[in-house]
C-alpha cells in the first residue's frame, strides 16, 4: 500500500517575550518520523512523507494515497487544531489512521472530555473552567477542594503542566491561573488534585479494543505531591521509573480497564489512544484526560515505553495501529 505520513516537526520556539518554552512541545522530532517510516515500510508499504501545515496541503492531493498515517498536531492555538489534517483528508476522500475530527476536537478540550466521560459513569476529579481573569476573581472558591491542579484547557504533551501547577490555596491558584491565561491565551482548568499513583494506559484497536498495558509512574525521589510534569517528562530517565505491568490490586486494575473502555467508546476514539489516571488512597481510579494522538517517539513516548515493557517491538506497535485503521476501512493488509 501507498501510505502517506502526516506530521509536524519540532521547531525552536520564538524567543519573543511571553512565548512559553513549551510552545512546540507537541511537535515531533525527525527521529520519530524516521522511525515511523522504517516501521511502516518494514512490511512492504511505500511511505510518502507529507509533512504538516502548508506542505501537507500541497503534497496530499498530488499523491495517489491508499491511506495516511496521521500524527499531525495541527497549527495555531485553536482547540480544534488536531482535527485540521483529518478534516482535509475527509474532504479529499483519503482514508487515515486515528480518530476523526470530532473526537480529536473534543478530546483536546479537557472540560468537554470530562463532561462526557463523567456522564458515562467514569469517575473524574472535580473541576472548574476559568475563561478570563474576570471570571477568576468573580468565582467563589470557598467550596472548591484543595489541593488543586491548574492546566490549560486545550493543550497536549503536558504543555502548561508544571511543578508549580499544584496549588494549596486560593492565593496560589489565582497566581498560576493568571500566568497560564497570559501565556497560553486560552481558558484554564482548576482540577481537584488526587493524591496517589499516576497511571497511564495504552489502548489499541476498534472492535475489540485491547489494553496494551497499564503503566505506573513512580518518582525516584518519593513525594506525596508528585506531579508528572513537563519538567519531569523532559528528564524522565533520572526522575521517574516506569512500572509496567503496574503492580496494583487486581480489583483496581479491573476498574482502570473498565473506565478506559467506557471512555474510549463514549468519546468515539479509533485505532489507538493513551489515557491518564490518578489512583486515590482507597484505590479509586480518577480519569484525568485522554490523548487520541499519543506521542510515538521511539525512545520517550509513554505509549512506546509501556508497549515495550509488555514485550512489543516498536514495529509491532506501529503496525498494530496501522492495521487497526486498515481493517476499519475494510482493506486487506
Amino acid at each position: 500500500m501507498k501510505i502517506g505520513l502526516s506530521y509536524d516537526i519540532k521547531q525552536q520556539a520564538a524567543q519573543a517575550e511571553g512565548v512559553p518554552d513549551d510552545a512546540f512541545e507537541e511537535y515531533d522530532s525527525p527521529e520519530t518520523i524516521d522511525a515511523l517510516s522504517a516501521a511502516i515500510s518494514s512490511v512492504g508499504h511505500q511511505v510518502i512523507r507529507l509533512g504538516g501545515g502548508g506542505a501537507f496541503l500541497s503534497n496530499a492531493p498530488k499523491e495517489q494515497l491508499d491511506l495516511v498515517f496521521n500524527i499531525s498536531e495541527g497549527t495555531g492555538n485553536f482547540r480544534s487544531r488536531e482535527a485540521q489534517v483529518p478534516s482535509v483528508l475527509e474532504m479529499l476522500g483519503i482514508p487515515y489512521s486515528g480518530s476523526d475530527p470530532l473526537t480529536l476536537s473534543v478530546c483536546l478540550e479537557k472540560s468537554l472530555t470530562k463532561q462526557l466521560v463523567a456522564a458515562s459513569g467514569v469517575i473524574t476529579p472535580k473541576w472548574q473552567v476559568i475563561n478570563s481573569i474576570e471570571e477568576l476573581e468573580a468565582h467563589d472558591w470557598r467550596s472548591f477542594p484543595f489541593p488543586a491542579f491548574i492546566k490549560p484547557v486545550h493543550e497536549g504533551s503536558s504543555k502548561g503542566i508544571r511543578n508549580i501547577s499544584r496549588v494549596d490555596d486560593v492565593s496560589a491558584l489565582k497566581k498560576v491561573v493568571r500566568q497560564q491565561v497570559n501565556l497560553y491565551a486560552q481558558p484554564v482548568m482548576a482540577e481537584q488534585f488526587i493524591a496517589g499513583d499516576e497511571v497511564t494506559v495504552g489502548l489499541i484497536g476498534n472492535a475489540p479494543v485491547g489494553v496494551v498495558g497499564i503503566m505506573r509512574v513512580l518518582p525516584r525521589y518519593s513525594r506525596a505531591d508528585f506531579v508528572y510534569s513537563l519538567e519531569v517528562k523532559r528528564n524522565w530517565q533520572e526522575l521517574v521509573q516506569y512500572e509496567c505491568p503496574a503492580k496494583l490490586d487486581h480489583i483496581v486494575l479491573q476498574k482502570i480497564d473498565a473506565a478506559c473502555l467506557t471512555a474510549y467508546k463514549t468519546l468515539g476514539i479509533r485505532d489507538f489512544a493513551r489515557m491518564d489516571f490518578r489512583i486515590s488512597q482507597d484505590g479509586t481510579p480518577y480519569f484525568l484526560e485522554v490523548n487520541p494522538l499519543p506521542g510515538l517517539n521511539p525512545k520517550s513516548g509513554d505509549l512506546v515505553i509501556l508497549s515495550q515493557a509488555m514485550g512489543w517491538s516498536y514495529e509491532k506497535l506501529i503496525l498494530a495501529v496501522l492495521n487497526a485503521a486498515i481493517g476499519r476501512y475494510g482493506f486487506v493488509s
